[in-house]
């Protein structure tokens, strides 16, 4: 499965509890890594990480939960960068994760070794261990990810994305492994430009998914054209044209068989050719509704 956070990791937690963990591989988005306060933080493979160790902030959509922030408040009344959230429990994964890589351990060994150390036997891989780093460019300038989207609230409209490192970026070890191994790829519903779209940034994995001999099967982000939360509904508008089922499927032509859509997309689905649509229920409000829609999901692809 390829994941970006929040609804990725809610949907990845689904897919799990359904498959289970052996059955299970999660490829996550890099793009949007960032140094904070000197600390390497990978906000996608974190979010994943804590949605599947069952200590996810449900309510934020990020961090963890039974969170403080202490350590922030401080940095803050010392005048230091405050702006990126890091409640003092998730700085403690930063820490560990951030001396190793100095260490000259790459991200999918770390990424590996925390999992197994807070009981997650999903294997979450990162997509690339080189650098790779998601730029928007908006009417007010070109900013890294996290600037504009943190920083900024993602209030800038976006004329552009575009990946630093793209070219030269290889799938971190095991990646074209899971690929070539599964019986069914999912793309969770995530942004498909800032979430998906790294991770597709990284050639030889789409080119494994061109040639891919299994389905794959889509999730839309989106509930009526609207975005659950998040800039994915403004950004399909203004780079793809709108907000329909047919505009989430144009985000990857030649990638995916099947797009999983909302009930209340039903009547929209026009332009999707040889699409198939699977049309279910997909707010994940909770943990039913999460494993309900990776039964539909999984359920809908013959054997």
């Amino acid at each position: 499965m390829l994941s970006g956070g929040v609804g990725g990791a809610r949907f990845v937690r689904g897919v799990v509890d359904v498959a289970g963990e052996a059955a299970t591989s999660v490829i996550g988005n890099v793009g949007d890594d960032v140094l904070v306060l000197g600390l390497h933080v990978s906000p996608d493979l974190d979010s994943i990480l804590y949605a599947l160790a069952g200590v996810a902030d449900e309510r934020r959509g990020w961090g963890r939960s039974d969170e403080t922030w202490h350590a922030l408040e401080t940095v803050g009344a010392l005048g230091g960068e405050d702006w990126f959230g890091l409640g003092d429990r998730d700085l403690g994964l930063h820490l560990v994760r951030t001396q190793a890589l100095r260490a000259g351990e790459p991200l999918s060994a770390v990424t590996a070794r925390l999992a197994a150390a807070v009981g997650v036997g999903t294997r979450l891989l990162p997509v690339t261990d080189d650098r790779l780093r998601t730029w928007l460019d908006t009417p007010a300038g070109t900013f890294p990810f996290q600037e504009w989207f943190v920083a900024r609230g993602h209030r800038d409209e976006v004329d552009a994305v575009r990946f630093e490192g793209e070219e030269t970026a290889r799938p971190a070890p095991g990646v074209l492994e899971a690929i070539a191994a599964a019986d069914l790829i999912l793309l969770a519903p995530s942004n498909p430009y800032v979430s998906v779209g790294p991770i597709l940034a990284v050639r030889e994995l789409r080119e494994a998914l061109e040639r891919r001999r299994v389905p794959c099967v889509a999730v839309s982000p989106l509930i009526g054209g609207r975005a659950v939360r998040g800039p994915a509904d403004r950004m399909l508008r203004r780079l793809a044209g709108g907000t329909s089922p047919r505009h989430v499927a144009d985000c990857y032509p030649g990638l995916i068989d099947a797009l999983v859509v909302d009930e209340a997309d039903a009547d929209d689905l026009d332009g999707l050719g040889e699409v198939r649509p699977i049309v279910t229920r997909t707010l994940m409000s909770g943990g039913e509704a999460r494993r309900r829609l990776a039964e539909v999901v999984l359920g809908a692809v013959p054997a």
